[in-house]
Order: structure tokens, then C-alpha cells, then sequence
């Protein structure tokens, strides 16, 4: 891997920009001095005693996934691809965000579960829990490494140090916080970091703008640009229907299938309902009203990301040469990387268009972006690690503070796996690529075995671990007969490739991991229905699934009230572009 050394640096920051970086991580870290004060017990670190309002662990729920694939990421699919990034917001977000508050948060809550895992075990016994819990903590690490690795470029772009040694420089402070005050100081710092997100990129989008001539001046210049070889053209770019530039399908019909099926549903749903790092926020707070809520509050700003993460993209293609230069097919040299590539869209358009002090802003911006990421994905780990793994299979019947001394032991641990991964996470020219192909092998199959294990008293427990092997190995044989997606496992026999090779393969694990479910279910014993109370959405009364209390607050804080105009303003968005 190429170093970029001191002096080679892509960023020229000025003192005042290293005061304000530095200004917050003071902030980062006195909160997780702070948090530390609170934590007495297990449930405090890893869940915040339960004692969060709905408006904090909303915005948590949203900061938590604006690491590297809400900005990195979605900058660099704004630049290859342009506006059709926005189904990964608009179509393979708000909605599962939407029906996780309405539906599926009262069974978590209700239960007092302390992980998703553990829902699992509650619901299908050991098999599928281990299954669950091993497949969860192993993606955590992986995706933790993307988190870290973006980080550590950010670092190694600012001061030019090497990429190993920016790496351990990022793990450490993100390791200090999270090690003290636990899940609430991972809460906490993300209710900071989404408004220092927000204030460093938010400059960068409305300066660009003006830089290109405004959005009628950007449409132009992509229009121009548009004939070169391998660019999608200016009507792909531009409009986010069918989205044949993204999927990589030749046909329309198939395109859009594909994004409203294997995005929209089996990825989307598979990650927003069943990710232990999201629903982790949701679970930290104080009552089910405020559980539900929290999914539903974060609908909100995560509808409007778009505009800060894929529209900086789409103006760094046409406004920064080197970005352009790539998207034309040359190989440029520079980067975090040594070669320029379509991740580097953001750094390298903040280096054009933002003059020192808001460049400082917009560096911590993304420096808390991507703590915020490589926290949310450590603190579910321990969490799953602790009490998934290590109590219910290894060492059993300690008191509490064992486990909590487990749980710290297992963030360290956890902290030096992501150095390791991050270098896996470098060899991906496009971020997302390597997500997708993740979510598309663990989250997929396990949507599948949570929606209908929670609609379906039938679905046994022997049904819960097959479904999902058998769900998890049609994936990977998806990405194991396409172009690339395991790199040079990959044979090329299907003709799928990126992301549209990672709908495919998500949609064939949801498809496998159904019918083997069903098949299984009907050759074996289910459980007795009077144990399936609070885990099967049938046997649970609904008195139990709601607030009693809700109905007397202003529509305003009602659960139903709120995800009605999320969904209203997010197919409006559908429609305009």
C-alpha cells in the first residue's frame, strides 16, 4: 500500500483549522469522561440504563450509521453514478427505518432482550442464536475497518503520516471514549458529531454550488462530461429512475426490480430492522413510546443526507480535475491510496472550494463521522460478545461486574481486529461495493428468518439456524459466480458485478433462506404457542406492543402520526427526482 508522506499531503490545513479539530476531540473525550461517572452495572454501559429520551437516541440512530457509508461512500457513488445514489436514502432507508418504529420495536423493547441476538435465542433457542451472534460479531469487525480505515486516510491526508500509523492514531481516541463511559458515551458523542457532520459538510455542498453555476450550472457541466467511454450518460446521472448506471443492468425493468426489491426490501429491511447497531440506540431508552420514536425521528434528517454526502460527489466529478480525470478512465496519481479514486471525491473537494477555518469544520466534521460509524459498530460488538458469546457459551454464573469488565476487554480487542480489517477495506475502489456484498450475505438471510419468525407461529427452531445457512451460503455463491465481488474468489460466470451483483445475491439469500424455513417448519415441532408471547406478533396483545400513555400526547410525539409524513415526504422526493 502507498504511503503519502509529510509534505505530500492532499489537505493544506492552516493552524486555525488544527485548533478546531483539536477543540473537539476535547469534546470527545470529557464525554466519555463524563459518561463514566455513570456507569455502575452491565445495563449501564451497554444500554445506557435504559434512561435515554427518544430525541437523543434519535439522533444517535442516525448519527451511528453516518460513518463511512453515509459520507465516503455516498460521495463516491455521487461522483461514479450521480443522482440514483439517492435509492440508498429515499428507497433502501426511510421505509424500513418507518416499519422497525411501528412494527417490529415493541417486540425488542417489550421483550427487555439485550441484543438482537438474543431475540433470536428467545425465539429459535441456541442454533440460530449462535449462528446469529458469530455472523453478527464478524461483520461488525469488517465494517468497524471501513469505518477506521476512511478515518485513518482523513488523518493521513491531513498530515501526511502513514497510513498504519494514522490508523492507530484514530483506533486510539475512538477506543478511550467508547472503553470508559460505553454505549452512553457512544450516544452522546453522536448527538455532537451528527451537528458537526452537518455544520462541516453543509458549507461544502452550498460552495461547491456556487463554484459550478448552481444546479442548472451542475446539470450543464455533467452533461458535458458525460460522452466520455464507461461514463454514464447525462439522463443516467440525472435522474434517478431506472438507475441502470447503479444496478449495472442492461434493462430498465430489471434496474428498477432491482433497487425496489433487492435494495428497497431485502437489503434495506435486513439491515434497518435487524442490526444490533441500530436498534442498540433505540433499545437504550426510557420507555417503548421513546423506542419506537427513535427509528422515526431519525427519518427525518437521514431524508435530507443526500444533499450533503451525493451531491458534494456529483460536484467533485465536474469541479475537481483529478476526480474527473478518473471518471474519464485515466489513472491519476495521488489519493489516500497512491492512485486517485472515486472515495477521494470528498477530501479532494474539500481541498478546492473551502477556505481555512471552515476547512477545520469540515475535517472534524468527518473525523466525527467516522468515529461515529467505528463506535456504533464496537458497541455492539461488546455487547454481542459479552453477554451473546462469552456468558451464554463460555463463562457463565459471574456477577456483574465481570461481565462489564468482559465488555471493555472485548472493545480493545475488537479495536485492534478493525486495524486489520481496514487494510481489507482498502483494496475496494468504491466503498459501498464492499458493503453491500456484506449486507447482502449477513443481513439479508437473517431478515428473512426474523420476518417470518415474528408473522409465523409455525417457523421452528430447527428451521431458524437452516434458513439461515442455508440463506447465507446462496449469497456468497451469488458473489462467488459473479465479476469481482470476492475479488479473486470471484470466477465471472454470472454476468454481475458491484452492487447490482450484491441485490442479486441478497435477494437470492432472502428467496433460499424462505423456502428452506418453510420447508423445515413443516417437518418438525414448532415451540408451544404459549411460549411465543412477545416474540410472535399473533400471540402477543396489543396492549403489550404499544404505550398506554400515547394517545394522550399531541400528535406531534405519537409514533403512527410521525412515520405517516416521513413516508409522505420521501415518496414526494420519489417523484421530483
Amino acid at each position: 500500500m502507498t504511503s503519502v508522506w509529510a509534505g505530500d499531503t492532499i489537505i493544506s490545513a492552516h493552524p486555525v483549522d488544527y485548533l478546531i479539530i483539536a477543540i473537539y476531540f476535547g469534546f470527545v473525550l470529557t464525554i466519555g469522561v463524563v459518561a463514566r461517572r455513570q456507569v455502575s452495572d452491565s445495563v449501564d454501559f451497554f444500554l445506557s440504563g435504559r434512561s435515554l429520551p427518544a430525541w437523543v437516541t434519535g439522533l444517535a440512530f442516525i448519527s451511528a450509521n453516518l460513518g463511512a457509508v453515509e459520507i465516503m461512500g455516498m460521495s463516491a457513488n455521487g461522483a461514479q453514478f450521480g443522482l440514483p445514489a439517492v435509492h440508498y436514502f429515499w428507497i433502501g432507508a426511510i421505509p424500513a427505518m418507518l416499519f422497525l418504529g411501528v412494527v417490529m420495536m415493541p417486540f425488542y423493547y417489550g421483550s427487555q432482550v439485550r441484543s438482537v441476538p438474543e431475540f433470536m435465542y428467545r425465539r429459535f433457542g441456541t442454533g440460530a442464536h449462535l449462528v446469529n451472534a458469530i455472523s453478527f460479531a464478524v461483520a461488525q469487525l469488517l465494517i468497524a475497518g471501513i469505518n477506521l480505515y476512511l478515518l485513518g486516510s482523513i488523518i493521513q491526508a491531513l498530515i501526511g503520516i502513514d497510513l498504519i500509523i494514522a490508523l492507530v492514531v484514530a483506533a486510539a481516541v475512538v477506543l478511550s471514549y467508547i472503553t470508559l463511559g460505553g454505549l452512553s458515551a457512544a450516544i452522546y458523542n453522536e448527538v455532537l458529531q451528527f451537528f458537526v457532520i452537518v455544520a462541516g459538510l453543509l458549507p461544502l455542498t452550498l460552495l461547491g454550488l456556487s463554484r459550478v453555476g448552481g444546479w442548472d450550472g451542475l446539470k450543464e457541466r455533467i452533461a458535458a462530461d458525460a460522452g466520455a467511454p464507461g461514463v454514464p450518460s447525462a439522463a443516467e446521472q440525472l435522474n434517478s429512475w431506472p438507475g441502470t448506471a447503479l444496478t449495472g443492468f442492461s434493462s430498465d425493468i430489471l434496474s428498477v426490480v432491482g433497487i425496489v426489491l433487492g435494495l428497497g426490501f431485502v437489503l434495506s429491511f435486513g439491515y434497518w430492522t435487524t442490526n444490533f447497531v441500530e436498534v442498540q440506540r433505540a433499545m437504550a431508552t426510557d420507555s417503548i413510546s421513546s423506542a419506537r420514536k427513535t427509528p422515526i425521528i431519525g427519518a427525518f434528517p437521514k431524508i435530507f443526507i443526500p444533499f450533503i454526502t451525493i451531491l458534494p460527489g456529483m460536484i467533485a466529478a465536474v469541479l475537481v480535475s483529478e476526480i474527473a480525470r478518473t471518471k474519464a478512465g485515466e489513472e491519476v496519481t495521488g489519493g489516500a491510496e497512491g492512485t486517485v479514486q472515486y472515495n477521494d471525491a470528498l477530501i479532494y473537494l474539500m481541498r478546492d472550494v473551502l477556505p481555512n477555518g471552515l476547512l477545520g469544520v469540515a475535517i472534524a466534521g468527518l473525523l466525527a463521522a467516522f468515529m461515529a460509524g467505528m463506535a456504533a459498530n464496537i458497541s455492539a460488538f461488546n455487547t454481542v460478545f459479552s453477554f451473546d458469546l462469552w456468558q451464554r457459551y463460555g463463562v457463565q454464573d459471574r456477577p456483574d461486574r465481570y461481565y462489564l469488565q468482559v465488555g471493555r476487554l472485548a472493545t480493545i480487542g475488537a479495536t485492534v481486529a478493525a486495524i486489520g480489517t481496514a487494510y481489507l477495506a482498502s483494496s475496494f475502489s468504491n466503498i459501498m461495493d464492499y458493503l453491500q456484498t456484506l449486507f447482502g450475505f449477513f443481513n439479508a438471510p437473517l431478515f428473512a428468518t426474523f420476518i417470518l419468525g415474528m408473522f409465523w407461529k409455525r417457523m421452528t427452531a430447527t428451521a431458524g439456524w437452516a434458513g439461515l445457512v442455508a440463506g447465507t451460503s446462496a449469497a456468497v455463491l451469488v458473489g462467488f459466480l459473479a465479476e469481482g465481488t470476492l475479488g479473486g474468489l470471484s470466477i465471472g460466470v454470472l454476468p454481475l458485478s458491484g452492487q447490482g451483483a450484491a441485490f442479486v445475491a441478497a435477494g437470492a439469500a432472502f428467496a433460499v433462506d424462505i423456502v428452506v424455513s418453510v420447508a423445515v417448519s413443516l417437518v418438525t415441532a414448532p415451540k408451544p404457542e404459549g411460549s411465543l408471547r412477545g416474540l410472535v406478533y399473533s400471540e402477543t396483545p396489543r396492549e403489550e406492543r404499544t404505550d398506554p400513555d400515547e394517545a394522550s400526547y399531541p400528535w406531534y410525539r405519537r409514533t403512527v402520526p410521525l412515520a405517516s409524513i416521513a413516508l409522505v415526504m420521501v415518496i414526494a422526493l420519489n417523484l421530483a427526482f
